[in-house]
């Protein structure tokens, strides 16, 4: 059963976290305390975001909309990467974002659109191309 946990808490690591070049949470945690980073992974990666109930790309864009309300662009930017890596567009994610104007102001929403733009640019997918 444990093993069973760490193998789908690595296999949905590396779905969303793949290429990330910033800092990942794990990494931050364990250089303080390796069990307790291991049991968080375990826990967040491992069972909440592993669950099947709903498809990774709603997941992450929830989580998006979250991060976006709450004002935090550091923990956003991971997961616009990993949203970006489970097959939300660009175009989604920031139609998630400007969702958000209505509901936690339109300076969260700004912030968020431009750690949007900056993860693009990172990925070379910024400016978007003219249809």
């Amino acid at each position: 059963m444990a093993d069973d946990l760490t193998k789908k808490t690595q296999q949905t690591a590396a779905l969303y976290f793949k290429d990330v070049k910033d800092e990942r949470p794990y990494e931050l945690w364990r250089a303080f305390d390796k069990g307790m980073a291991k049991d968080l992974s375990l826990f967040i990666t491992g069972q909440m975001y592993a669950r099947e109930k709903i498809p990774h790309t709603t997941r992450q864009l929830t989580t998006v909309a979250a991060l976006t309300a709450l004002s935090r662009p550091e923990e956003l930017r991971l997961h616009i990467q990993a949203a970006l890596n489970v097959g939300c567009s660009p175009e989604d994610i920031a139609e998630v974002i400007f969702q958000t104007a209505v509901y936690a102001g339109v300076p969260a929403t700004n912030v968020a659109l431009k750690t949007l733009r900056s993860v693009l640019e990172e990925r070379g997918m910024w400016p978007p191309s003219e249809s």
